[in-house]
C-alpha cells in the first residue's frame, strides 16, 4: 500500500509526463484502482490538464469502464473526470444520460456509514446513502452544470430517475456554490 503523498505524486506523474495519449490511459489503468479517497481522485482530476486538448471520443470511450465499477474512487474518478473535462456541449447530454444509469446498488464503500450525527470523529465513516463518495460527485457534477446550464440542468434534475438523496445533494451544492447561490436548482 501506498501512503497518501504517494499516491498524489504518483497522479501528478502521470499528469505531467510528456507522452501519447494511449500510454497515458495505460498508466492510468494502474493508477485508478489505487485511488482510496475523494482528494486524490479530486486532485487528479484537477491537474489533468492534458486532458482538455484530448480526443473528447477517445476519453468517453475509455472512461465507461470505470461508470460500471463497483468499486467507489473508480465510479467517482469517471464522474469527476467527466465534470472537468466533458461538461460542455455538446458532451453535457451524454454525460447526464450516463450518470442517470449509474448503479448506486452495486458499488461497494470502503467506508462504513453512519446514522445521526456522530458523538465523536470516526475515522472510515461518512454519513449518507453509500456509496457516498459517487453521490456527492454526481450531485456536484449537477450543480457545476447548473452554472453553465441552468435550463437544461433543471430539467434533466426533474425528469431523471436518480436517487431522491442525490438531487438533495445537488439542491445543497447548487445552494452552496457561489456561481449557483442565486440560481434556482429545482
Amino acid at each position: 500500500y501506498l501512503c497518501y503523498e504517494e499516491t498524489v505524486i504518483w497522479g501528478l506523474l502521470i499528469n505531467h509526463s510528456k507522452c501519447s495519449i494511449e500510454a497515458r490511459l495505460q498508466m492510468l489503468e494502474k493508477y485508478i484502482p489505487v485511488m482510496d479517497n475523494w482528494a486524490v481522485c479530486d486532485g487528479f482530476c484537477a491537474s489533468a490538464k492534458w486532458a482538455a486538448g484530448a480526443d473528447k471520443q477517445l476519453l468517453w470511450q475509455w472512461l465507461q469502464r470505470w461508470f460500471v465499477s463497483s468499486r467507489e474512487f473508480e465510479v467517482r474518478f469517471a464522474v469527476v473526470f467527466s465534470m472537468c473535462y466533458l461538461l460542455e456541449k455538446p458532451w453535457v447530454e451524454t454525460v447526464f444520460a450516463r450518470i442517470e444509469k449509474i448503479d448506486f446498488g452495486i458499488i461497494k464503500s470502503e467506508y462504513r456509514s453512519i446514522k445521526g450525527k456522530p458523538q465523536k470523529p470516526q475515522e472510515g465513516s461518512v454519513q449518507g446513502a453509500e456509496p457516498y463518495y459517487v453521490r456527492m460527485a454526481v450531485a456536484w457534477l449537477l450543480a457545476t452544470a447548473l452554472a453553465k446550464y441552468p435550463v437544461f440542468t433543471r430539467g434533466f434534475v426533474t425528469t431523471s430517475h436518480l436517487p431522491a438523496d442525490v438531487v438533495k445533494l445537488y439542491v445543497r451544492k447548487a445552494r452552496e456554490s457561489l456561481r449557483t447561490r442565486d440560481v434556482p436548482a429545482l
